[in-house]
Order: C-alpha cells, then sequence, then structure tokens
C-alpha cells in the first residue's frame, strides 16, 4: 500500500517522512532520503550486517521464480557460480533492500563501476569505476521473495537506483537479465540488446541478455 496523502517535496506523508528523517545528517535531509517508507514496505541502503539475510533472499528469489525457464541444473550452477551479493556495491552505498515486517523481502542496485552482473563470486580482478560522460550505469542484483513478487517492489528499487545515477550524471542504464528478468526489465523501459550468455566453470551455459535504457525515459 503506498504511502497516503503524500505532502512533502520527498512524496511522503509528513508523519513518513519525520520517520525516514530521523537518523539522517542535516546535510542529507531534503537531498536523497536513504530510507524510504510506505505503510507496508521500508527502503533502506544495504550494510555488511545484511549480507546473510540477502543471501537467504537471493536462494529463495532464484529457486522460486526460475522455475519453467531455466533447468534446475541452471539453476544450481548459477547459485554456486554467479548469483550472490557484490559487497562491492555496498561498500559504494548503491545498494538497497526492502524490509516487510522486520524482514528483507528484496534487494537490488545500481553501480557506477564497469561489472555487469553477477556477485563476488563471478568476479575476478578490479572493478572500475564507469565514466558517466560516456558510460551506462549498471543496474544489479535485483532479487524479490516470491511471497512478495508482482507487489511493486522491483520499481521501489529501480525508481531510489534511477535518481540516484541520474544525480550523479549519468544518461543511461546497461544490465545483464537473466531470463526471468527479462518481462520486469521490458515493463521498466529496458531494450533487449544482445546475449551475453554465462559459460559457466562445470559446462553449463546460463542465458543473459544484454537490456539498455535511457534514464530519461519517456515511458516512465
Amino acid at each position: 500500500m503506498a504511502c497516503g496523502g503524500a505532502d512533502t517535496a520527498s512524496g511522503l506523508c509528513r508523519s513518513c517522512a519525520s520517520f525516514v528523517n530521523a537518523d539522517l545528517p542535516e546535510s542529507t535531509r531534503g537531498v536523497f532520503i536513504a530510507r524510504t517508507v510506505t505503510h507496508e514496505f521500508l527502503l533502506r541502503l544495504a550494510t555488511d550486517a545484511d549480507l546473510s539475510a540477502i543471501a537467504t533472499l537471493i536462494d529463495a528469489s532464484v529457486r522460486g521464480l526460475s522455475v519453467g525457464i531455466y533447468s534446475n541444473e541452471q539453476i544450481d550452477s548459477g547459485m554456486r557460480f554467479v548469483f550472490g551479493a557484490d559487497t562491492q556495491l555496498i561498500a559504494d552505498r548503491t545498494y538497497f533492500v526492502v524490509e516487510h515486517d522486520g524482514a528483507i523481502v528484496a534487494s537490488g542496485g545500481w553501480s557506477r563501476r564497469h561489472t555487469l552482473y553477477g556477485g563476488d563470486r563471478h568476479k575476478s580482478g578490479a572493478d572500475p569505476l564507469l565514466d558517466p560522460r560516456v558510460d551506462a550505469a549498471r543496474i544489479r542484483a535485483f532479487f524479490v521473495h516470491p511471497s512478495h513478487a508482482r507487489r511493486g517492489l522491483a520499481r521501489m528499487l529501480f525508481d531510489a537506483c534511477l535518481e540516484a545515477a541520474r544525480r550523479e550524471g549519468f544518461a543511461a542504464f546497461e544490465l545483464g537479465a537473466t531470463l526471468p528478468g527479462v518481462p520486469l526489465y521490458r515493463a521498466l523501459g529496458f531494450t533487449g540488446v544482445e546475449r551475453v550468455d554465462a559459460s559457466l566453470p562445470d559446462g553449463v551455459v546460463l542465458p543473459i541478455v544484454k537490456m539498455t535504457r535511457p534514464i530519461d525515459y519517456d515511458g516512465g
């Protein structure tokens, strides 16, 4: 249920805005709300303390929402070699979680770095910064618990990423979408440009679609 009676510059009702801003430094208030609340869900920046809960969420999301799209072999291999938290995103303060009744039920973020997809276990070497004058920011690691799918949580996460990336001067997004995620990203205005399938160490191939979208998009 969305925040009703929004009457502040942040788009939140005054009671929610007061709660959200309570633990933010004065310099941050009114610039970017790091904790966005509705009367049902709380969106905030992820911290290292969330890593265990994020890992549990990712396992449930991948296994619950990939059935019938990826084979069991692809799901198991993806969990072993690809899917997982990217701790650089947390360090960069570009990764968010959504809480419901104190439990993390969705996560996702954006990146000013080169990596297109995959958690720490999928990365090797440096992850250099992008140049917003010529490069597209990344949308990274969106996961929603199956029990909270289709409730607008991915849109909530994306809107936070959109505002942050725009503020840093990026003009476009790129992402590597799993096949279960393609319909979501199409609904968010992304267009598929090429397959960038992941050939994993055990010989399994995980289909991935590279997608792009302008930051300023007429469709939303």
